[in-house]
């Protein structure tokens, strides 16, 4: 009885989808035996997919703006430097849960070479775990652990390449077409120079090009990336039927949340940019739909590193949806902008962009994450008020060395070209905060502030539209960690900077008062808590800005079924006064408890404000 209520289950989800789906397969392909192969395949993975993740994929069927709620808050990590390896983040879920987080986004887990990994994003084999880690069937028992208390856990898919120590890629070397084909191999250097004339280079002094020479082969392949990593073909189908069938592996093993790497780039065509072509767009909507058919319970989180108006393509529409959720990626950085300048007019302006978009759209919001800061900010605004390019990249780098502006940040640059001047930044929320430098100085007084500063960046972002996420180690101020120089495999890559080890020693003092622990972790409690309970935190709940009159004071207004929310942000160092005038009624702040007039706000140094309308 069961297995026939499945099946009609499936079968109805499948028609739903099956005429767009055969329709854009047949488009992109033209072959419709290895349709035939996908839709047979779909089927065998629905039949694997386990009942608690069956039981889930309706519930959540159901209940399809359950990721869009004001309880959502996530966590990011590297596996080994949060817990060891996947047994021991099981151990770790009482914290977990202790900091309010419900999605955790474990970083790259899955197989890559010793050595030629960049980050574990060089994937050799996308059904096995990196043995130090442990097990697919690890894996499985933490996903079980996560979801029996409510944690959603999240993954990155590398769709554009393999490692060159892929079974495909070896395969390849040898000579087998079957396996040339997979990637984009030439035998000589013609066809990738007229590649090199449009196709801009993401690494151009680390890993300069986009093609690498094989001499043993004599042969050159595209890499995008770097010379390790080989760009897949999806121009043939048998990689998108592949890749598909990994994707539908690794959800079946309860993971929850696919995070799309630089899904941009996976289609590649002769005198174009090879970015943002139609035909991405096909296949992630493709994936969108083959995820609702066979595991409807999973979303899809694209990696675009773009401003918000240009990502919004990879929501699709409304009708047709492809990206459940998108990084917000130039607020990102716009934000660290604000805190060198202490002038929020950029931010407003990009924060007045996403707040304009459908509420439909979900952003993740972060301080920090695993990468480095790129400067990809909206610099005809800033040439507008005179302010040049190059000359600001220089100065946002120099202040967040700390060398400029009386800046108390600590941190190193990555990937610095002399050349073009540009750079890219590394360092942990709270050592670009002041905290490593007041901890190094012992000045208490430099420390409250950093402290403060820090907190207030947090409480900015939670004011966000849409959910935020942690870099693990923030909840607890931890500094910039420089023994990455020890390690040869790391110490040419100063993102390692801030993807130290967590310190769980110093976890230890959060529940020691007046330790930085203890007064950045149960502050930021306190704002979690609060945007749980307030409806005006709800996801697609309508948010605006408000004008202060002054420079270095961002208002940000939040407003959900009746409930109305105004928060006030000084990214000043100094005193400053909000000159707003919202007469509607009487406010109270969520932190203080006080009474205070949305009238001319006084607000003390990084100091900032939630002021909730009493009803």
């Amino acid at each position: 009885m069961k297995a026939d209520i499945a099946k009609k289950v499936y079968k109805e989800r499948l028609e739903r989808h099956f005429d767009e789906l055969r329709w854009l397969y047949m488009e992109l392909y033209d072959n419709s035996s290895m349709f035939v192969e996908l839709c047979d395949k779909m089927e065998a993975f629905y039949q694997e997919r386990g009942k608690g993740l069956k039981a889930l994929d309706e519930k959540r069927e159901k209940h399809q703006d359950w990721y869009k709620q004001n309880d959502m808050l996530g966590m990011m990590f590297y596996i080994d430097n949060f817990a060891g390896d996947m047994k021991g983040v099981k151990s770790r879920l009482d914290y977990i849960e202790q900091c309010n987080v419900n999605y955790i986004h474990l970083m790259p887990f899955l197989e890559t070479p010793k050595g030629r990994s960049d980050g574990g994003y060089a994937v050799s084999d996308f059904r096995k775990v990196q043995e130090d880690l442990g097990t697919m069937e690890d894996l499985e028992k933490l996903t079980d652990a996560c979801h029996k208390k409510g944690i959603n856990v999240c993954m990155d898919f590398v769709m554009n390449h393999t490692s060159e120590d892929h079974e495909w890629a070896k395969k390849a070397r040898q000579g087998d077409g079957e396996y040339m084909s997979r990637y984009f191999f030439f035998e000589n250097s013609y066809i990738p120079s007229l590649y090199e004339r449009t196709v801009p280079q993401v690494f151009p002094t680390t890993a300069p090009g986009n093609f690498t020479y094989l001499p043993e082969e004599d042969r050159f392949v595209m890499t995008t990336f770097y010379p390790y990593q080989w760009d897949l073909n999806y121009r043939n189908p048998r990689v998108f039927n592949e890749m598909m069938y990994n994707f539908l592996y690794l959800a079946n093993k309860g993971i929850d949340i696919i995070r799309i790497d630089a899904v941009p780039y996976i289609w590649k065509e002769l005198n174009t940019s090879c970015r943002n072509l139609p035909q991405v767009h096909t296949i992630v909507r493709m994936m969108r739909m083959i995820g609702e058919i066979v595991c409807p319970g999973i979303l899809l989180l694209g990696e675009v590193v773009m401003e918000p108006e240009k990502v919004v393509p990879y929501f699709g529409t409304v009708e047709k949806p492809e990206c459940h959720m998108l990084y917000n990626v130039t607020t990102m950085a716009t934000t660290w902008h604000t805190v060198a300048t202490r002038d929020v007019r950029l931010l407003k302006k990009q924060l007045d962009i996403v707040n304009s978009l459908p509420k439909d759209y979900v952003f993740l919001n972060y301080l920090r994450c695993h990468d480095d800061i790129g400067w990809g900010l909206d610099y005809g605004t800033l040439m507008a008020e005179g302010i040049g390019e190059r000359s600001h990249k220089k100065y946002l780098n120099d202040y967040f060395q700390g060398y400029a502006g009386n800046s108390n940040s600590r941190g190193e640059l990555y990937n610095a070209d002399p050349v073009t001047g540009d750079a890219r930044f590394c360092g942990t929320t709270a050592s670009m905060c002041g905290v490593e430098k007041a901890g190094f100085e012992q000045d208490e007084e430099a420390m409250e502030k950093a402290v403060q500063k820090d907190v207030m960046l947090h409480a900015y972002m939670f004011m966000q539209s849409g959910i935020p996420v942690l870099y693990s180690g923030d909840e607890i101020g931890q500094v910039n960690d420089y023994t990455y120089k020890e390690d040869p495999d790391k110490a040419a890559d100063s993102r390692y900077i801030h993807r130290g080890a967590m310190n769980w020693e110093l976890a230890k003092n959060i529940s020691q008062k007046g330790t930085v622990e203890e007064k950045i972790f149960h502050r930021l409690d306190r704002l979690e808590r609060l945007r749980k309970k307030e409806k005006a935190f709800m996801s697609n709940a309508d948010t605006w800005t408000i004008e202060t009159w002054e420079p270095s004071v961002l208002c940000m207004g939040r407003y959900y079924e009746g409930e109305k929310l105004i928060g006030l942000f000084n990214f000043s160092e100094y005193d400053k006064t909000a000159w707003i005038n919202e007469t509607d009624g009487d406010y109270i702040d969520l932190i203080s408890g006080r009474e205070i007039k949305p009238i001319g706000v006084n607000i003390p140094a990084f100091g900032f404000y939630y002021l909730k309308k009493l009803s």
